[in-house]
């Protein structure tokens, strides 16, 4: 096969039937992510096996008109982890920034709110619950905007009617 660029390469791409198949019916379909057909065009071109194409990386790179990071990228996880692994995305580990609130803390702040309210005040507001729960060691900080979204999960709340949750109460010309 004189029309195949062969380099020496750390990853080489070699598919079996099965996954060319699979690819090319991806491809076919192209109702898939537009990364996720990107890289299965490079794996096809890359492949070396028999009834691949064994396409150098610059001539994907020029073909695709992608990054060579890219190319590098798609054959290492191909080798490092798999075929399944190249075509879905990884799933996050965990949240950018993990809850304030969890259960238990929740049910405290729920309490809090529904309690009568500081001398002086009528009703607890979002600032006076936000310096409460730190003061009472629930949480070490949160915003008022955290407690607002908590507490508008649930109805339950005295506080739900002053902090801009959407019930609807039946009207006279309803």
């Amino acid at each position: 096969m004189a029309g195949k660029d062969i380099a020496v390469k750390k990853y080489v791409v070699r598919l079996s039937v099965e996954e060319r198949e699979q690819l090319q019916a991806l491809i076919r379909k192209g109702k898939s992510p537009a990364k996720r057909l990107l890289k299965a065009r490079m794996l096809l071109k890359a492949d070396v096996s028999e009834a691949g194409e064994g396409w150098s990386d610059s001539k994907i790179i020029a073909a695709l008109d992608t990054s060579a990071s890219m190319v590098y990228r798609v054959r290492k996880q191909l080798v490092e982890e798999g075929f399944a692994a190249v075509l879905s995305r990884k799933p996050r580990a965990r949240p950018p920034v993990p809850a304030i609130f969890d259960g238990e803390t929740e049910a405290k702040l729920i309490a809090l709110a529904c309690s009568k309210p500081p001398k002086g005040r009528a009703r607890w507001t979002l600032r006076l619950l936000e310096n409460k729960v730190v003061e009472l060691g629930i949480v070490d900080r949160a915003s008022d905007s955290t407690i607002g979204r908590t507490l508008k999960k649930t109805f339950s709340s005295p506080i739900a009617d002053s902090n801009g949750s959407s019930r609807r109460r039946p009207t006279a010309r309803s």
